[in-house]
């Protein structure tokens, strides 16, 4: 039964996503391929060095912790800091892992990049369709 649930959980994304892709609600709007390619490329590329730099800064000081009544510190292992970061650039966090330290200004500039770079995107493609009327 959950791999049914699973399998048609992935259907229904890609269905979303494809829809979303292919519903031209903008006359003269396009998908660029190139474009999303190197978004995610670059989103990948985030997430590594930002978790990367979070480990650096773990080998001097603590810098995730447990968000919950004891506070505890998380362990400092590279896997948990690439989930912390994937997590705050996708996403602005779930809350079961928050920063401290020096950390947290690392994870604003995340978060900020993680907004920005969409949005970046889509004026781009919607300024490409743009420079084809001309």
């Amino acid at each position: 039964m959950a791999n049914i649930l699973i399998v048609l959980g992935i259907l229904f994304i890609v269905i979303n996503i494809y829809y979303f892709f292919s519903n031209k609600t903008y006359r003269k709007s396009y998908f660029s391929t190139i474009l999303f390619r190197k978004l995610f490329l670059v989103f990948i590329g985030l997430t590594f060095g930002f978790a990367v730099i979070y480990y650096a800064l773990s080998l001097n000081e603590t810098i995730i912790m447990e968000s919950s009544p004891s506070n505890k510190p998380m362990e400092q292992t590279f896997p948990n800091l690439l989930y912390f970061s994937g997590v705050t650039l996708l996403s602005i966090g779930y809350g079961d892992i928050v920063p401290v330290g020096s950390a947290r200004f690392f994870s604003l500039l995340q978060a900020a990049l993680g907004l920005l770079l969409p949005t970046a995107y889509f004026l781009k493609a919607l300024d490409g369709s743009n420079d084809e009327d001309e």
